[in-house]
């Protein structure tokens, strides 16, 4: 049954996008929309049969089928909690997606149905490929659907945000494939077989490859994830291709494109290089620092509502990847449920923003404000996610924050706290004022959107000349309608329940991180007491994938 759950994730969104390329445009999204309800239907079903949300294990759901099996490429697939976690985000955002659309696409909307489906049938199987190839296959096949979508749905600066996004995707995935074919490589040389089974080739870096070419083989994989996370210095596509996407390219760019980095990060670069990431960990962790100052402080002077958001995200990305360079099992907690609810709340807020530039057709909170006298449920509701994102007690913010916080904070060269590590409080305190300051923009943002005199655009034909795919002022109504609340309102329940109610998510995590994290404490132990590890080049600690390699 995990076999068949697992092909259809990937094939149901496939063939529904090719219905939808021969069908008639008038029904193209509903085709779309159907096939989006069909692989959500297919993922709860695959997580309430999935066997593995105690141990946090690789589940390969077939290893015998298999391409080119001389070179060792095959179609392996399986997950564990924290890719079934994001399988489930995914599903879940892609229908809220597609009807949002409804009235903001009017013009090629098989195109755009088509090439939604497809992008989300590459980020699942990204999330579910157990075989180097076939991840990176479809980690990088996601660039060729947003190109799209950006290009011929976007704003004015389309063209120019879409060809930025590729040629940082593709240059990050470049150095991904750099370092994940000379392991593949190295691998070949010591046993005389290839193999590109992800398993199989973190148990061999990770205990057979000197500390030296661990170290590059790390900063080859993390250069490639920085670029999709993205980490700064190499986030500056992120503001522009968030404000020039149409709605639902940015909900579902901040929902899941974003974490396929810090998935490939949790999943392949730190598990494979342990060495690398305990050398570079100290780096890793100042960029993240300065990635959350940084982008806050870039809010503040934000008049684009859209692009404050999409800064917005650089901050929260970094603060995630804070709790994740901890390398204790409390921060790298916080990190992964740190992914989810970024990916709710901040996609909330999109979409929020969305609905009013269907209406005004502008994003600019010089002309915009007021809005709850004209928009009340519309109020409410960008309330209610601008406090989600700032982590407000309760919402689904809180917990990964307060989590990565806690792991950085705690994660002290003495052990004294129990939770050797390489950051310390100092970190934990110059990030807790980057919070404040995300804070401070976010209610900003509220502040001049909803709240204060009303604001309204005298005129924005010209705009809209250069936007036609929009739908008209005059067909919405001012506040969101049943269709509108119908999206933001599972958004609002998920935001509240992982909020009020986040064990179940953090005992999921949980195996999976601890599997993870396996190699590091002696390593943390041996580098604070050498200053490094590279003096060792003989074998290194055993891989977590050690026993099921083995086996």
């Amino acid at each position: 049954m995990e076999v068949t759950l697992a092909y259809a994730l990937i094939l149901v969104p496939i063939a529904c996008a090719a219905i939808v390329g021969f069908s008639p445009s008038n029904l193209a999204k509903w085709i779309g929309t159907f096939g989006a309800f069909a692989t959500l239907a297919v993922a709860m079903l695959f997580a309430w049969t999935f066997p593995h949300w105690t141990d946090g294990l690789f589940a390969p759901t077939n290893d015998a089928t298999s391409w080119f099996s001389a070179m060792g490429v095959s179609i392996s697939l399986g997950a564990d909690s924290v890719a079934l976690l994001l399988i489930l985000m995914t599903t879940f955002l892609m229908p809220l997606i597609l009807i949002g659309s409804f009235t903001a696409i009017n013009e090629r909307v098989k195109e755009y149905y088509f090439w939604f489906l497809l992008l989300e049938a590459s980020m699942l199987g990204a999330f579910l490929a157990r075989d180097a190839v076939l991840f990176f296959v479809s980690y990088e096949f996601t660039m060729i659907p947003m190109f799209f979508l950006i290009a011929n749905w976007g704003g004015l600066q389309r063209r120019q945000a879409a060809v930025k996004y590729v040629l940082y995707s593709f240059g990050g995935g470049i150095l991904t494939l750099v370092g994940l074919l000379y392991v593949a490589m190295k691998m070949h040389a010591a046993t005389g077989e290839w193999n590109f089974g992800i398993g199989p080739m973190t148990e061999f870096c990770s205990t057979t490859l000197p500390a030296s070419e661990q170290v590059w083989v790390f900063l080859l994989l993390m250069a490639g994830f920085a670029v999709k996370i993205p980490l700064v210095p190499l986030h500056t596509w992120l503001p522009l291709v968030h404000d020039q996407a149409p709605t639902g390219g940015s909900v579902i760019l901040a929902g899941t494109l974003l974490k396929l980095g810090t998935f490939g990060e949790f999943r392949i670069a730190l598990p494979m290089a342990p060495i690398g990431g305990v050398e570079w960990n100290f780096v890793l962790a100042v960029l993240c620092l300065i990635g959350i100052v940084a982008a806050a402080l870039i809010c503040w002077v934000q008049h684009d509502a859209k692009k404050l958001v999409a800064y917005s995200s650089v901050t929260h990305i970094a603060f995630c990847m804070l709790g994740m360079f901890s390398l204790n099992s409390i921060g790298v907690t916080g990190s992964v449920m740190y992914m989810i609810s970024h990916g709710l709340s901040t996609g909330a807020l999109f979409l929020c923003i969305g609905m009013v530039y269907e209406r005004y057709h502008t994003k600019d909170m010089d002309e915009l404000g007021g809005l709850y006298r004209r928009m009340p449920i519309w109020s409410f509701f960008m309330v209610f996610f601008a406090l989600a994102s700032l982590g407000l007690p309760g919402l689904n913010g809180f917990p990964g924050e307060f989590y990565c916080l806690v792991g950085a904070f705690i994660a002290e060269d003495t052990a004294a706290t129990g939770y050797p590590g390489l950051m310390g409080p100092w970190f934990a305190i110059i990030a807790g004022l980057g919070l404040i300051a995300a804070a401070m923009y976010l209610l900003m943002l509220v502040g001049r959107l909803v709240w204060g005199p009303l604001r309204e655009p005298g005129a924005h034909d010209k705009d809209h000349a250069h936007t036609s795919h929009h739908a008209p002022t005059s067909a919405l109504p001012v506040d969101i309608g049943a269709r509108e609340i119908g999206i933001l309102l599972p958004l609002a329940i998920a935001c509240l329940v992982l909020g009020l109610y986040p064990e179940p998510m953090f005992k999921a995590i949980e195996p999976s991180v601890k599997n993870m994290l396996k190699p590091y404490p002696a390593l943390v132990e041996r580098y604070v007491r050498d200053g490094t590890l590279l003096n060792d080049e003989t074998e290194t600690s055993n891989s977590p994938f050690a026993d099921a390699t083995q086996k």
